[in-house]
């Protein structure tokens, strides 16, 4: 079993888009492990967007991404990280499949609604920026039985 950082980004929660998306993830019998509604700062936008800092759009990102609360996620399940890849699809809004997150809800490439680990060593940094481990919830879902 694999777990994901999906963060619900500005423009998700502006737009009244939390249920509808997390509607997603739950339909596909994912296990939300942890949930959490948080301001960024600074730092953690510098720590998980640092890799931008040189790009002129930085400033503009940072800005987007501290103007209101965030939603983080942390999701379980076998393949997780590809699943919600797929899912999400592509960072920039007009290249997503038409059954995708963002294909679905997108407005702009500078709102692309939500962020998925794209891989297991950065999900396994990812989470430790956003959640303590002490703190995630493991339990048995139904579908855990058939597993």
């Amino acid at each position: 079993m694999q777990t994901t950082l999906v963060l619900l980004k500005p423009d998700t929660i502006e737009r009244n888009l939390i249920g509808s998306v997390i509607q997603r993830f739950e339909d596909k019998w994912l296990k939300i492990v942890w949930l959490k509604m948080m301001q960024l700062d600074d730092k953690i936008i510098e720590e998980h967007y640092g890799f931008y800092s040189d790009k002129p759009f930085f400033p503009k990102l940072k800005a987007y991404m501290t103007k209101i609360p965030i939603v983080a996620m942390a999701i379980a399940w076998v393949q997780v990280i590809d699943t919600t890849r797929k899912m999400v699809w592509a960072t920039n809004p007009q290249e997503a499949e038409p059954w995708s997150v963002r294909w679905d809800f997108w407005l702009t490439i500078d709102g692309n609604l939500i962020h998925a680990s794209d891989s297991e060593e950065s999900a396994e940094k990812e989470l430790k920026r956003f959640f303590k481990w002490q703190d995630v919830f493991d339990y048995k879902k139904l579908i855990d039985e058939v597993l």
